[in-house]
């Protein structure tokens, strides 16, 4: 048995409550088998956990571990000329139609072999641990074929072997049409991303199902059949919507109980008040509306409004959002979007936490895993005020399941 009483630091619960960050200011954290035991007031620790090994923080914030709840971070090859091509005026729909976009990126997934992805992957997947990142998200979506789009699953769950990370995946088979079945969408559908995700689940690989609903993607009634087939297989479901478009994405979610609806720029007040009834995650992308030079951004005063819970990811993928840097998107999320700092820290823990279904993490509380970011700073403001500033001192994470 371990056991642990960590003493002389602040405490950023993100609990809802009165106080601001769920702040203690002279607080302590007992952990035991990598589960929190106890939090509060320093002075206030129970007799036994008193009595528990102590370790000085020297005054630090605690906060729970981020989470990545969205990223696309297992991928062959890269797109730096894309990004030269959208500086010289191309939009990302024309290099999508085009044929470049994710289809030069399915392209080179499909010719690199899953050791190499998993080699290409690991030093994103640092980047984020790095910085104080316990859990991520990670999406197929680059194979667009059954083969490929297992192999990029299977990849996802071997980082846990590699890394001292948590990761929950997404089945994205309906990411967008493979050039082989271009105007057959449909077709599509039927014989590669419906099989693939009964595969993908038969075969364990497979935590959520995603889409992307979008004029150059998939339409409403076609994102209808695939999380038709997610619910007859017992799968949660999330969304990308209403980036480019608004095609009712929000509302289509919110019917199917989606843990997440992601991106958002062109939700509609009727979009967002399904959300807010349904209680899914809008899960906000900073990296992507950077990178794209987005004219519109999700209309946060709705979120506000109707009370949809927010979360924060980096959207970690080769063409849109290469970013690597959960706290960055968090600085971003409040520059671009206008998020508070605190909503921007509580967006990449606790609603983080939320939008992939998870309720052992993303909170400092007695019962949840003790994955803890310990940071150099004086106040959890300064995690979303600094720019390419890391100032994580420590991460604690919890022994896998």
């Amino acid at each position: 048995m371990s056991r642990e009483l960590l003493t002389n630091l602040t405490l950023a619960t993100m609990e809802r409550g009165a106080r601001p960050y769920g702040l203690v200011a002279d607080g302590a954290v007992a952990v035991e088998d990598g589960r929190i035991a106890w939090c509060g007031p320093a002075d206030a620790v129970p007799d036994g956990e008193s009595r528990w090994p102590r370790r000085d923080l020297g005054g630090r914030l605690v906060t729970p571990a981020l989470i990545d709840c969205h990223t696309h971070i297992v991928y062959g090859g890269d797109r730096a000329r894309e990004f030269e091509m959208r500086l010289e005026g191309m939009s990302y729909e024309d290099v999508a139609r085009a044929g470049g976009g994710i289809f030069s990126t399915v392209e080179a997934t499909r010719r690199t072999d899953p050791d190499a992805l998993l080699t290409d992957a690991l030093p994103r997947v640092d980047a984020l641990i790095a910085e104080g990142v316990s859990t991520i998200e990670i999406k197929s979506g680059y194979g667009l074929d059954v083969e490929t789009e297992l192999a990029m699953l299977r990849t996802a769950r071997r980082i846990v072997d590699a890394r001292p990370v948590r990761v929950r995946t997404s089945f994205l088979g309906a990411h967008a049409v493979p050039p082989e079945y271009a105007g057959r969408s449909d077709a599509y559908l039927d014989e590669v991303c419906l099989p693939a995700l009964d595969a993908a689940h038969a075969q364990g690989l497979v935590d959520a199902v995603d889409g992307f609903c979008e004029g150059i993607a998939f339409s409403p009634a076609q994102i209808e059949r695939v999380f038709g087939r997610a619910r007859a297989l017992g799968l949660p479901v999330k969304l990308h919507a209403e980036q480019l478009s608004d095609l009712g994405g929000a509302a289509l979610a919110a019917r199917h109980g989606a843990l997440s609806a992601d991106h958002l720029e062109y939700a509609s007040e009727e979009g967002v008040r399904a959300l807010a009834g349904a209680g899914t995650v809008a899960v906000l992308l900073p990296g992507a509306a950077y990178t794209l030079h987005a004219e519109r951004h999700p209309p946060l005063e709705l979120f506000r409004r109707y009370g949809v819970p927010t979360a924060v990811s980096t959207d970690c993928n080769p063409g849109s959002s290469p970013l690597a840097s959960l706290v960055l998107a968090m600085n971003m999320a409040c520059t671009l979007f206008r998020l508070t700092p605190e909503e921007a820290l509580a967006g990449a823990t606790r609603e983080a936490a939320r939008a992939l279904g998870l309720d052992d993490a993303g909170r400092i509380a007695p019962g949840l895993r003790a994955d803890l970011a310990v940071w150099d700073v004086a106040h959890p403001a300064e995690l979303a005020y600094r720019i390419g500033f890391n100032p994580l001192a420590e991460r604690i994470f919890a022994p896998s399941e």
